[in-house]
């Protein structure tokens, strides 16, 4: 005769306990199984552990993903867009060091981030995190914080990239006809008609994203290669190259702060370069394999992006003779600048289309991102209209409301143009400094509170997990008064020259506090649970003890999450206690 209880525990070892992709971090109680009309496949009972319904297609693979987030990353076109803070704050030694000292820590973020990944694939990423390892009770408020400052990052990608897309083709517009000088009003414009195609392209099916991200992708790592080659073989200079001694030791102030201070401010184009590598983890709903090949493709994007990130700086460094010249140009462009400079004005107005064509790419996969971020919020009904935005076209299977209130978003935000270069300038320190917030509060809460209780997937770090997470942690919370600094002080320090990044991402941080303390706490309480499932009850206390893998108890084991209402069983929440 068989044994009920037995059969009931198997079956859900079945779904939830395959050796090769356990879900480490699930928010069902004990007994919970999801009624499915066909056999759970491997990823789908993983996303059902972590409390949600499979709704996309897994058309990423791992390289289509690291695809994805290496366009995000576009480092030709994110080299050209932030030379201003690299090279002009610090000047050539800032560069080399600065980049090398920002990307030890970096990757420690990136790698911290891949952990969180593997034990929660979902699309929600780092909110997600937040809120099931924060402390009882917390979860919703870690979830919240997180969140908006994730999105705030997510959703000025695009906009900058694309600002400084268009800057980049008026710069050539300018090369090939000197008269000509681009107004704001025609970089809006173009910024605008830019942002209203990669809105087209987002709202393509996940198929047609994904190869249209892989060509780009393939086009970024070859357009960059080309640029490391052409730039030191085409240079005009004579001599060709500026001595290693005083590209290494040279620290060109361009800032009122000391000179380690300054080299601080420059790694605010590190940083916002190198920001796009959390994309696999909001694109893990997406991907085949998720909890091994969402981080691996994190990693492998922050690994690969600072190695080619700094032969390119080194090409730089090593060819760029008059750095003042470069950051003062009527162009308005310090990459096309720089670029006239150094080579011939063919080869030079070649490198400069390809990297136009790496930065269109670049912003698309900023634009697919960020939607994905977008549709995982209005899910668990973090925005005012959730219920429009949360929507998936039932044609292509992809979020496109969410797309389309990005491109709305983004084009609102690119007015900034008509405040000045100053103004749009902030685009791009929000994006730094909004998107290492919301990457350090999930690490810094399992490194500093849950600590050997983190129930971690199969891909990590061992016994490194803790000490390359606090080195994480720890920059960023160095780094985030560093970017709200202005290059000038005193007397210096003018409106035009003033650093609104503070303004500009800690009002709406302040704003959605205050929305917090007054309503939201009311009715927020954290990323909502969609699958459908029987209670099939708690299970004994020898049951729960099997649950201890590797003599660490999981997050959670202790203290299950309860419903928030029985009269609609597929609305469960997790309140910081899973």
């Amino acid at each position: 005769m068989v044994d009920l209880e037995t059969t009931k525990h198997e079956a859900k070892s079945t779904i939830y306990r395959d050796d090769n992709h356990a879900p480490v971090t699930s928010v069902l109680p004990d007994g919970d199984i999801p009624i499915s009309d066909h056999a759970l496949s491997a990823d789908e009972s993983v996303l059902a552990a972590l409390g949600y319904k499979q709704e996309f297609k897994r058309e990423f693979s791992l390289w289509t993903t690291f695809c994805v987030s290496f366009a995000v990353l576009g480092l030709l076109p994110s080299f050209a867009s932030t030379m201003y803070y690299g090279m002009g704050y610090a000047g050539t030694g800032g560069m080399v060091w600065g980049w090398l000292i920002a990307m030890v820590f970096i990757q420690c973020v990136a790698m911290s981030m891949a952990e969180l990944c593997s034990a929660m694939p979902t699309s929600g990423g780092l909110y997600y995190a937040a809120a099931v390892l924060a402390p009882p009770g917390y979860g919703p408020l870690a979830a919240w914080i997180t969140g908006w400052s994730n999105w705030i990052g997510q959703v000025t990608s695009a906009p900058s990239v694309d600002y400084a897309l268009a800057a980049m083709i008026l710069a050539a517009g300018s090369i090939s006809n000197p008269d000509y000088v681009p107004t704001d009003y025609q970089v809006y414009l173009l910024t605008v008609l830019i942002l209203i195609i990669h809105t087209a392209i987002s709202s393509m099916p996940t198929k047609w994203v994904a190869n249209f991200n892989s060509w780009g992708s393939t086009f970024n790592i070859l357009a960059l290669i080309i640029a490391i080659i052409t730039i030191p073989a085409g240079t005009s200079n004579v001599p060709k190259f500026t001595p290693a001694s005083q590209v290494w030791s040279t620290i060109l102030n361009g800032t009122d702060y000391p000179d380690g201070v300054a080299i601080l401010m420059s790694f605010v184009g590190v940083i916002w370069t190198m920001s796009g590598y959390d994309s696999p983890f909001h694109l893990s709903e997406e991907c085949s394999n998720a909890n091994i090949a969402s981080p691996r493709a994190i990693t492998l994007t922050s690994a690969t992006g600072g190695l080619f990130g700094w032969f390119l700086q080194l090409v730089v460094a090593y060819t760029v003779t008059d750095i003042d010249a470069v950051m003062n140009s009527d162009l308005g462009q310090p990459w096309a600048s720089y670029l006239l400079q150094v080579l011939p004005q063919k080869t030079a107005m070649a490198i400069l289309a390809i990297t136009i064509v790496c930065g269109f790419s670049m912003g698309q996969g900023c634009m697919v991102a960020a939607s994905r971020v977008t549709y995982a919020y209005a899910r668990d009904d973090c925005f005012p209209y959730s219920n429009i935005w949360k929507q998936v076209n039932p044609h292509t299977k992809t979020p496109v409301n969410a797309v389309i209130i990005n491109g709305i978003l983004g084009i609102l935000m690119c007015l900034l143009i008509f405040g000045g270069s100053v103004s749009i300038g902030a685009l791009f320190s929000i994006g730094a400094i909004a998107q290492f917030v919301a990457f350090a509060i999930p690490i810094a809460i399992r490194v500093f509170i849950v600590g050997n209780r983190f129930r971690r997937g199969p891909w990590h770090l061992g016994k490194f997990s803790k000490p390359v997470g606090a080195m994480g942690a720890s920059f960023v919370l160095l780094m985030v008064p560093i970017l709200c600094l202005p290059s000038g002080t005193g007397a210096d320090l003018t409106p035009d020259l003033m650093n609104w990044t503070c303004l500009v991402y800690g009002a709406p941080m302040l704003a959605v506090m205050v929305w917090w303390v007054v309503d939201a706490r009311k009715w927020f309480k954290g990323p909502k649970v969609n699958v459908e499932h029987m209670l099939y009850g708690r299970e004994d206390e020898e049951t729960q003890k099997s649950d201890v893998i590797d003599g660490v108890l999981p997050v959670g084991a202790e203290e299950r999450p309860t419903l928030e209402g029985k009269a609609d069983e597929s609305e469960k929440v997790v309140d910081g206690s899973s």
